[in-house]
């Protein structure tokens, strides 16, 4: 049962750092669904988001947020710039194969950059 409320609350976690703008936002987020799961009675997401709204209380920062952010774009700034690496490798080879599949990983990687960035 605790493996399960501290996996729900690093989802929520994870997930509203990515989703919000600031700690604020974080908390105000987790509030409206902890009241959503206290009026539904689910009793243990609303401990998760009990949890989730300790940690965020605790350990959250604006200045964090931003770092975490920006560190996301630049770890999908280094996949872009891998993905292009190998495709130029698959293009040396000349395997249509190769170069197609390469091609896909290249848009994947360029995908998730502009997500992080838009983030």
């Amino acid at each position: 049962m605790n493996y399960a409320v501290a996996t729900i609350t690093l989802m929520l976690v994870a997930g509203l750092a990515q989703a919000q703008e600031s700690c604020a936002e974080k908390k105000a987020e987790i509030t409206r669904q902890l009241e959503h799961a206290q009026t539904h009675g689910n009793a243990g997401r609303v401990r998760g988001l009990e949890t989730a709204l300790e940690k965020v209380q605790a350990n959250c920062t604006d200045a964090g947020l931003r770092a975490e952010r920006q560190e996301k774009i630049e770890e999908a700034r280094e996949e872009v710039a891998e993905r292009k690496a190998d495709l130029q490798e698959a293009l040396k080879d000349g395997s249509p194969e190769k170069i197609e599949k390469r091609k896909q990983k290249l848009a994947e990687a360029e995908d998730e950059l502009r997500d992080a960035q838009a983030d």
